[in-house]
């Protein structure tokens, strides 16, 4: 006697069978492209330009179709909606409609998709059951069904498998982020289908989703105005490259590509910043007042700028000295606008200034015309040479570069850095490549600069001069000068980790955004920023005074309740008056603290991941100090096979691991002010196993003589 199939078996079945359907016809649409495709390349063969043109709209159309298509494939189908009307609305990564254009899958950004992430028990929304299909590639492998509505359940519903949402935090993490698509929630899913104008604020603490929903909120916002967002571009810019790569394939798996990834350190064309500053000379290079430092950085005269001119005209010698070419320089920026875009005020300066020396001679020549005079010095070879070198077009990293002269530097500081800070900024500026925090002064100083004239940018200039004199030669080599980027602005602009922005970061943002709608992601009680006041100011001119919508994310769906329980407790400690969201899940495994002897403490490192490497399937981080994170990675050199990262205390915001190792809490909490905010960061990014380990038992007690803050934070 057969046993009868159970209703999981005889459930998935049936949906196999309308996924099968799906495929199928998506196979149709798949061929149907490709012709598209071979008919546009047929259009070339008549020659003409109309043709041509045809060509390249049919051939890009139908490769982006095709391309959606393949992006779409694997796991198309996700959910399935039973109405109260008796109809069965099948959800999945991108809507595809029969023969007939009637919808086997709607795609989920769609509002008849809506209901799938909003409804529940208590707001159905005509929903009966909502059901979760899991699937391999495209085979049907699981279903979750959610009773919304019993009441109007036909009889004989089926209700299969385990809560959906449980299911899939229970799964093991890889070294990527993977899209929510099909287990948004409810709140999750207003932030993502929230008007797209204005400023969109998104706060939550760890394990909430936001940086998940920031994501999915793109892919909404492109496929309810694709003209407008992906003609001017959109920007999703994270905290640092690590996370940036963790979260690259969240947008193609939602059908997206062409969207901009971008760190703090990467955020200048062609210049890449991955050396971190110390926590007090990162706070002065990102405070408002280094503005006031590089305003007068710029107009300092380059360090090559010649000191004396000699010309000769009708018979006698002209001679400008450092004294008058000084005056000539006020002259000048009296004048202009910017630096590089004031080369034509310099060239008059320096004409008003050798006319004025003529006429302060005892016996000037009263036969000279002050009109024929500047015509012929500005044609003269030696007098635009000199103009070129006295006043050179420059580019921001050489002008930054200038700031290692710690003398120079502390001209243009004057009362706004003190000594100490000079000589470290100075040191800095000396270091081999840029810092993460030098990204924004390049920017800012690259706004300063302004844009040469078209003439001058073309214009060659010599490459080396005489400091006292200008000495004309026909083998000078010759430059052109360094390239100026184009200003990039965009449409849309997705901030995650938003709270942690210094204020000269806002402001590089705020060039780029001058028309976007703006997404807003982060955590107030996560801030690594110290002067918050500052921050909000300059994040207030960035993204301006359009009207702002602010979205609450209230539940850790990260964190083992155990895991979040201590985490919570150590920021409280400090912090006693925030608000903290709440883990839902229980696993049973309490976090291990171990004290261990300083001596003892490779080895237990090395210990506990090879313990936590065991015990979960998915990753293991490693989190420690930014000043001991080789040393550590040394340590662990060999372990995980791809499973085991190894970062700093800031490097670990945003990501996640099944496994999470923290070595010396007490060490993150010193590396800054704020530094205890930045420790909750580390302990919040298990979602099964934590582990720390400390040389100090106290790591988690306050000093004494630290007030300890009731105060809401406010991040925006």
């Amino acid at each position: 006697m057969t046993d009868r199939p159970s209703a999981l078996t005889t459930e998935i079945a049936a949906e196999q069978r309308h996924v099968d359907e799906v495929y199928a016809r998506l196979e149709e649409v798949r061929s149907g492209t490709s012709a598209v495709e071979a008919e546009g390349h047929l259009r070339a063969q008549l020659g003409n330009e109309g043709a041509l043109y045809e060509r390249d709209v049919l051939v890009h159309n139908a490769a982006r179709r095709r391309a959606a298509l393949d992006r779409g494939y694997d796991g198309l189908v996700f959910g399935r909606l039973d109405l109260r009307t008796g109809e069965a609305r099948h959800i999945g990564r991108l809507g595809v409609l029969d023969a007939k254009y009637e919808p086997l899958v709607v795609d989920w950004r769609a509002p008849a998709a809506a209901p799938f992430y909003r409804a529940t028990s208590e707001d159905p929304l005509d929903v009966v059951r909502r059901r979760v299909i899991h699937s391999s590639g495209t085979r049907v492998v699981g279903l979750s069904d959610d009773l919304l509505d019993p009441s109007a359940a036909p009889e004989g519903m089926a209700v299969v498998g385990e809560g959906a949402l449980m299911a899939t935090l229970a799964r093991a993490r890889g070294t990527a982020m993977r899209d929510i698509v099909a287990t948004i929630q409810r709140e999750q899913d207003e932030a993502i289908r929230a008007p797209a104008a204005g400023t969109t604020i998104i706060e939550g603490g760890p394990g909430t989703g936001k940086t998940a929903v920031a994501l999915h909120r793109v892919a909404y916002l492109l496929y309810s105005d694709r003209n407008r967002y992906a003609g001017d571009g959109v920007l999703v810019l994270g905290p640092s490259p690590t996370f940036v790569r963790y979260i690259d394939q969240v947008l193609p798996s939602l059908g997206e590509e062409g969207v901009v990834l971008r760190s703090l350190g990467t955020m200048l064309t062609g210049v890449e910043a991955t050396r971190r500053d110390d926590a007090a000379l990162a706070a002065v290079k990102g405070g408002l007042r280094i503005r006031r430092v590089l305003t007068r950085l710029v107009w300092q005269p380059a360090p090559t700028a010649p000191q004396r001119f000699r010309a000769v005209y009708g018979g006698e010698v002209l001679i400008l000295d450092a004294a008058a070419l000084s005056a000539a320089r006020k002259a000048a920026r009296r004048r202009g606008a910017v630096p590089n875009g004031s080369q034509g005020q310099a060239r008059t300066a320096l004409l008003d200034a050798l006319w004025n020396v003529s006429r302060g001679w005892a016996e000037p020549p009263e036969h000279w015309e002050r009109e024929e005079f500047d015509a012929e010095m500005r044609e003269r070879t030696e007098f635009q040479e000199f103009v070129a070198a006295w006043w050179p077009i420059v580019d921001a990293e050489q002008v930054l570069r200038w700031a290692a002269d710690r003398s120079r530097l502390a001209r243009s500081a004057g009362s706004d850095l003190t000594r100490d800070e000079v000589a470290a900024l100075a040191t800095s500026f000396r270091a081999d490549g840029w810092s993460v925090a030098d990204i924004a002064l390049l920017d800012e100083i690259k706004a300063l600069l302004g844009k040469p004239p078209r003439s001058a940018a073309r214009r060659r200039r010599p490459e080396d001069w005489e400091m006292q004199e200008i000495r004309l030669s026909s083998d000078r080599p010759e430059r052109a000068p360094a390239p100026v980027d184009e200003d990039e602005e965009f449409s849309l602009i997705v901030v995650d980790e938003a709270q942690d922005l210094s204020p000269m970061q806002w402001r590089m943002l705020g060039r780029r955004g001058k028309y976007a709608s703006w997404t807003l992601v982060g955590d107030p009680a996560q801030s690594a920023w110290e002067d918050a006041a500052e921050a909000t100011t300059a994040m207030d001119a960035a993204v301006g005074t359009r009207l702002r919508r602010r979205y609450l994310l209230t539940t850790n769906y990260r964190n083992s309740a155990e895991i979040f329980e201590l985490a919570a407790r150590v920021l409280r400690r400090w912090e006693p008056g925030l608000d903290l969201p709440t883990a839902v899940r229980k696993t049973g495994a309490e976090p291990s603290e171990r004290v261990v002897p300083s001596g003892s403490l490779p080895e237990a490192t090395r210990a506990a991941a090879r313990e936590l490497l065991d015990d979960v399937e998915g990753t293991v981080g490693v989190v420690t100090t930014a000043r001991a994170r080789d040393e550590v990675a040394g340590w662990l050199e060999g372990l995980g096979a791809g499973r085991l990262q190894v970062v700093d205390s800031i490097e670990a915001k945003g990501l996640e691991y099944d496994g999470v190792v923290v070595v010396e809490p007490a060490g993150i909490i010193g590396e800054s002010s704020a530094g205890h905010r930045v420790l909750y960061v580390s302990l919040s990014r298990a979602t099964h196993r934590l582990v720390v380990l400390t040389t100090d038992p106290e790591w988690a007690e306050p000093p004494s003589d630290r007030p300890r803050s009731s105060e809401p934070l406010s991040l925006f």
